[in-house]
Protein backbone atom coordinates (compact mmCIF):
# COMPACT_ATOMS: atom_id res chain seq x y z
CA UNK A 1 0.00 0.00 0.00
CA UNK A 2 1.31 3.43 -0.95
CA UNK A 3 1.76 6.03 1.76
CA UNK A 4 -0.04 9.27 0.91
CA UNK A 5 1.87 12.58 0.94
CA UNK A 6 -0.33 13.84 3.79
CA UNK A 7 0.72 10.82 5.88
CA UNK A 8 4.40 11.30 5.05
CA UNK A 9 4.15 14.97 6.00
CA UNK A 10 2.69 13.96 9.36
CA UNK A 11 5.36 11.26 9.87
CA UNK A 12 8.05 13.89 9.23
CA UNK A 13 6.52 16.13 11.88
CA UNK A 14 5.74 18.81 9.32
CA UNK A 15 2.59 20.81 8.73
CA UNK A 16 1.69 22.73 5.62
CA UNK A 17 1.39 26.46 6.10
CA UNK A 18 -1.57 28.33 4.67
CA UNK A 19 -1.14 28.77 0.93
CA UNK A 20 0.92 31.94 0.49
CA UNK A 21 -0.87 34.95 -0.93
CA UNK A 22 0.73 36.50 -4.01
CA UNK A 23 2.89 39.58 -3.44
CA UNK A 24 2.30 40.86 -6.98
CA UNK A 25 0.08 40.57 -10.03
CA UNK A 26 0.00 36.79 -10.47
CA UNK A 27 -1.63 33.64 -9.11
CA UNK A 28 0.25 31.24 -6.82
CA UNK A 29 -0.46 28.21 -9.03
CA UNK A 30 -2.08 27.25 -12.33
CA UNK A 31 -3.38 23.81 -13.22
CA UNK A 32 -3.28 22.63 -16.83
CA UNK A 33 -3.35 19.19 -18.47
CA UNK A 34 -2.34 17.26 -15.35
CA UNK A 35 0.34 19.74 -14.34
CA UNK A 36 0.44 22.24 -11.49
CA UNK A 37 2.74 25.18 -12.14
CA UNK A 38 3.60 26.85 -8.84
CA UNK A 39 5.05 30.32 -9.07
CA UNK A 40 8.30 31.13 -7.30
CA UNK A 41 7.75 30.72 -3.57
CA UNK A 42 9.73 32.76 -1.09
CA UNK A 43 11.00 31.67 2.32
CA UNK A 44 8.01 33.12 4.22
CA UNK A 45 7.28 31.86 7.72
CA UNK A 46 4.23 33.56 9.25
CA UNK A 47 4.61 36.49 6.87
CA UNK A 48 8.31 37.06 7.58
CA UNK A 49 11.25 36.03 5.38
CA UNK A 50 13.33 33.32 7.08
CA UNK A 51 17.05 34.17 7.07
CA UNK A 52 16.99 37.29 4.88
CA UNK A 53 20.16 38.26 3.08
CA UNK A 54 22.74 36.74 0.79
CA UNK A 55 24.08 33.20 0.88
CA UNK A 56 27.73 33.29 1.79
CA UNK A 57 27.40 36.66 3.57
CA UNK A 58 24.55 37.16 6.07
CA UNK A 59 23.10 33.69 5.42
CA UNK A 60 25.03 30.52 6.24
CA UNK A 61 24.81 27.30 4.25
CA UNK A 62 22.65 25.69 6.96
CA UNK A 63 20.32 28.71 7.05
CA UNK A 64 20.07 28.54 3.27
CA UNK A 65 19.07 24.88 3.47
CA UNK A 66 16.36 25.83 5.99
CA UNK A 67 15.14 28.62 3.70
CA UNK A 68 14.96 26.17 0.79
CA UNK A 69 12.90 23.79 2.93
CA UNK A 70 10.52 26.62 3.82
CA UNK A 71 10.15 27.45 0.12
CA UNK A 72 9.38 23.80 -0.63
CA UNK A 73 6.67 23.68 2.03
CA UNK A 74 5.18 26.90 0.69
CA UNK A 75 5.23 25.44 -2.85
CA UNK A 76 3.47 22.28 -1.67
CA UNK A 77 0.87 24.47 0.09
CA UNK A 78 0.27 26.54 -3.06
CA UNK A 79 0.02 23.44 -5.26
CA UNK A 80 -2.24 21.63 -2.80
CA UNK A 81 -4.52 24.67 -2.56
CA UNK A 82 -4.88 24.73 -6.35
CA UNK A 83 -5.98 21.08 -6.61
CA UNK A 84 -7.94 20.45 -3.42
CA UNK A 85 -5.30 19.00 -1.12
CA UNK A 86 -1.80 17.59 -0.93
CA UNK A 87 -2.93 14.07 -1.79
CA UNK A 88 -4.13 15.36 -5.17
CA UNK A 89 -0.49 16.11 -6.03
CA UNK A 90 0.85 12.89 -7.53
CA UNK A 91 4.49 13.84 -7.91
CA UNK A 92 7.15 16.47 -8.37
CA UNK A 93 8.42 16.88 -11.91
CA UNK A 94 10.84 19.77 -11.78
CA UNK A 95 12.10 22.58 -9.57
CA UNK A 96 13.99 25.76 -10.33
CA UNK A 97 15.80 27.36 -7.43
CA UNK A 98 16.93 30.97 -7.50
CA UNK A 99 19.54 31.77 -4.87
CA UNK A 100 20.71 35.24 -3.84
CA UNK A 101 24.45 34.77 -3.45
CA UNK A 102 27.38 36.83 -2.28
CA UNK A 103 30.28 36.91 -4.77
CA UNK A 104 32.18 33.64 -4.68
CA UNK A 105 29.40 31.54 -3.12
CA UNK A 106 29.35 28.23 -5.00
CA UNK A 107 27.32 25.90 -2.76
CA UNK A 108 24.05 26.43 -4.64
CA UNK A 109 23.42 22.71 -5.06
CA UNK A 110 23.96 22.05 -1.36
CA UNK A 111 21.40 24.73 -0.46
CA UNK A 112 18.83 23.44 -2.94
CA UNK A 113 19.27 19.90 -1.63
CA UNK A 114 17.19 21.13 1.32
CA UNK A 115 14.18 21.57 -0.97
CA UNK A 116 14.90 18.46 -3.07
CA UNK A 117 15.28 16.20 -0.05
CA UNK A 118 12.10 17.53 1.58
CA UNK A 119 10.08 16.98 -1.61
CA UNK A 120 11.47 13.45 -2.01
CA UNK A 121 10.68 12.68 1.64
CA UNK A 122 7.10 13.92 1.33
CA UNK A 123 6.28 12.39 -2.07
CA UNK A 124 8.51 9.30 -1.94
CA UNK A 125 9.78 8.01 -5.30
CA UNK A 126 7.34 10.36 -7.07
CA UNK A 127 9.10 13.29 -5.40
CA UNK A 128 12.38 12.76 -7.24
CA UNK A 129 12.63 15.51 -9.84
CA UNK A 130 14.78 17.40 -12.30
CA UNK A 131 16.34 20.61 -11.00
CA UNK A 132 18.01 23.83 -12.00
CA UNK A 133 20.01 26.10 -9.65
CA UNK A 134 20.43 29.75 -10.57
CA UNK A 135 22.58 32.19 -8.59
CA UNK A 136 21.25 35.74 -8.74
CA UNK A 137 22.25 39.20 -7.51
CA UNK A 138 19.05 39.73 -5.48
CA UNK A 139 15.59 38.29 -4.84
CA UNK A 140 12.27 39.81 -3.78
CA UNK A 141 11.93 41.05 -0.20
CA UNK A 142 15.44 39.92 0.70
CA UNK A 143 14.71 36.19 0.57
CA UNK A 144 17.85 34.09 0.06
CA UNK A 145 15.96 31.42 -1.91
CA UNK A 146 13.00 31.38 -4.30
CA UNK A 147 11.62 28.08 -5.52
CA UNK A 148 9.48 27.34 -8.58
CA UNK A 149 7.91 23.87 -8.68
CA UNK A 150 5.99 21.85 -11.27
CA UNK A 151 3.84 19.08 -9.79
CA UNK A 152 1.87 16.33 -11.48
CA UNK A 153 -1.80 15.88 -10.57
CA UNK A 154 -4.79 13.76 -11.48
CA UNK A 155 -7.12 16.59 -10.39
CA UNK A 156 -8.99 18.51 -13.07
Amino acid sequence: MTVRPSERLHELGLALPAAPAPVGSYVPARVHAGLVFVTGQLAFVDGVIAHPGFLGAEVTLDQGVEAAQVCALNAIAAGADAVGGIDELTGVLSIVGYLACAPGFTELSAVLNGASDLLANVFGPQGVHSRTNVGVATLPLGTPVELQVTFATAAK
